[in-house]
């Protein structure tokens, strides 16, 4: 069966905005460079877990009561303008320290699978954007008129779309190549990556609407 003009149309928007640049995709990139792979995908297995979990409450129809109380969405923009205030102080000062004969020296320490599949978690949930687009997305899918197939087809699309890039780009940037890149362009992208964290969360934690 063909896909519908606004499957189509849900699809190439939701890609470009999970493609596009920005707080999630960046902490992916840096992460798969400095830690490897491994890392890069628990971080990314967390900010598409959030996502999904937008999309299921939106599916459950909670998310359309959610975005009608704007004081939660208020509490749910501080707190994820907060993290991320966090996260560029973090990465402030990884970017300021300067490197060291043992920075790149294998420690074995072991990946800490959850700890970067909270913080993945926590940088999507904690962004009312992510409300309001499946918001968005949901009212095509709920429509009266629409076929019992398209719910189910928006969702699983929409996860296709979040593995392949998200994973996408944790295998890229892990690459050996990416990797020796990171070593010669470290405190510049820890300083990338703390100036990115932080327009995003000023704008969170500033914004009145």
């Amino acid at each position: 069966m063909a896909l519908s003009h606004e499957l189509i149309l849900i699809y190439t928007t939701y890609f470009v905005a999970t493609a596009s640049p920005g707080p999630s995709n960046m902490a992916i990139m840096g992460t798969a460079m400095k830690k490897g792979r491994s890392a890069g995908l628990a971080l990314a297995s967390g900010v598409i877990g959030g996502s999904m979990m937008w999309a299921l409450l939106a599916a459950c129809g909670v998310l359309t009561v959610l975005a009608t109380f704007a004081q939660l969405l208020i509490v749910l923009k501080i707190g994820g303008g907060l993290y991320l205030l966090w996260l560029a102080f973090k990465a402030g000062k990884s970017a300021l320290r300067r490197p060291d004969a043992t920075e790149f020296a294998a420690t074995g320490e072991k990946v800490t699978f959850v700890k970067l599949f909270r913080q993945g978690i926590l940088m999507h949930v904690g962004n009312p954007k992510a409300i309001l687009t499946w918001v968005a997305i949901m009212s095509v899918a709920l429509k009266p008129d629409a076929a019992a197939s398209t719910l189910p087809m928006i969702i699983i699309g929409c996860a296709a779309i979040c593995i392949f890039v998200f994973c996408g780009y944790a295998l890229l940037f892990s690459t050996a190549v990416m990797a020796a890149f990171y070593r010669r362009i470290r405190r510049g992208l820890d300083a990338l990556l703390a100036c990115c964290f932080a327009l995003a969360g000023l704008k969170l934690v500033l914004s009145r609407s």
